[in-house]
């Protein structure tokens, strides 16, 4: 899409080299040929060293924009990309990609179906009523179990085994407001990757990220009925027990395991090796590794301990 089209469909006034557009991305991963956002004051200071075409601003943070990208003045920046992430979602299905490729001794069930543009590897045993979308790759020796669904373009790698009913790719809850209340879908762009020897639970929803990719890291065991989050990441060997959740963009370093209906908030980083009690809630990043917490608010496992067991005597 041009750029010209661009400022035409979001109501920004247009000046300058009118050059293709091929998709959109954040101001820190965005190319030459990408068009980006900022739609929070934090985020202004990156401006400077995006490498985007055009960047979707205020008018507070135009002047930031740097010489040779172009800044497109938005009232609602946040608006204007949820109406233009539509504009460059990709297909559902694409009758047009290539016949699913088929792995030698990979078993597929007859009621399962594989779209276009697949990739299954060797080996691997794919059960009845799993859907595997477009442009999606599964890796050698991998299980999916009945009514798994893996949308398209997300990517599972080598030894992994995923239960029944789960769902890898979904949409990220992603949506911009505007002054009257109303809600406008961003459409979710991106995709999840697993890598290698990763176990999924039943029932657990891994959202596909806006931008860019949802990892879970090599090692990782969810339980079922977990829910994760657009953009976020899964370090190694991480494990996360039933109805726990991360909210978008929060970052588990390797080795952290989080009790059932333990949560986290969006957009924190998790140091390696920490350990949240069962409904732990988490709000902030943590930085400190190897660490136990516990409660809400969250707190220190053994003081919290302390505290309930002072609780207790006062209700004696």
């Amino acid at each position: 899409m041009k750029l010209s089209e661009i400022a035409s469909i979001i109501g920004a006034e247009f000046q300058g080299k009118d050059i293709e557009i091929t998709g959109m991305n954040t101001l820190k991963d965005a190319k030459a040929d990408e068009i980006s956002f900022v739609s929070n004051a934090k985020y202004v200071k990156d401006i400077k060293d995006t490498n985007a075409a055009a960047v979707l601003v205020s008018q507070n943070a135009a002047t930031e924009v740097p010489s040779g990208c172009l800044a497109l003045m938005c009232e609602n920046p946040y608006w204007s990309v949820a109406i233009l992430s539509k504009y460059f979602a990709p297909a559902i299905e694409d009758d047009s990609l290539s016949a699913p490729k088929i792995g030698n001794n990979s078993k597929i069930s007859p009621k399962a179906e594989i779209a276009n543009g697949a990739v299954i590897g060797e080996n691997c045993t794919i059960l009845a009523h799993v859907y595997v979308g477009a442009n999606a790759v599964i890796g050698d020796n991998s299980v999916l179990y009945p009514s798994v669904t893996v949308y398209r373009d997300c990517k599972i790698g080598n030894d992994c085994m995923i239960h029944a009913n789960s769902v890898i790719g979904s949409d990220g809850f992603g949506f911009a407001t505007n002054n009257l209340g109303e809600h406008k879908k961003i459409y979710q762009n991106g995709n999840v990757v697993i890598e290698d020897d990763v176990e999924i639970g039943s029932n657990t929803s891994i959202d596909r990220a806006v931008f860019g990719s949802t990892l879970i890291k090599k090692g990782t065991r969810i339980d079922n009925l977990v829910q994760i989050g657009h953009n976020c990441e899964i370090g190694e060997y991480s494990v996360m027990v039933s109805q726990s959740g991360l909210a978008g963009s929060t970052v588990l370093g390797r080795n952290v395991v989080m009790g059932g209906q333990a949560a986290s908030a969006g957009h924190l980083n998790i140091a390696p090796f920490s350990t949240f009690a069962a409904r732990s809630g988490i709000t902030r990043s943590i930085k400190e590794p190897g660490k136990t917490y516990a409660g809400f608010p969250l707190m220190d496992h053994r003081t919290w301990l302390k505290l309930q067991a002072k609780l207790a005597k006062l209700l004696k």
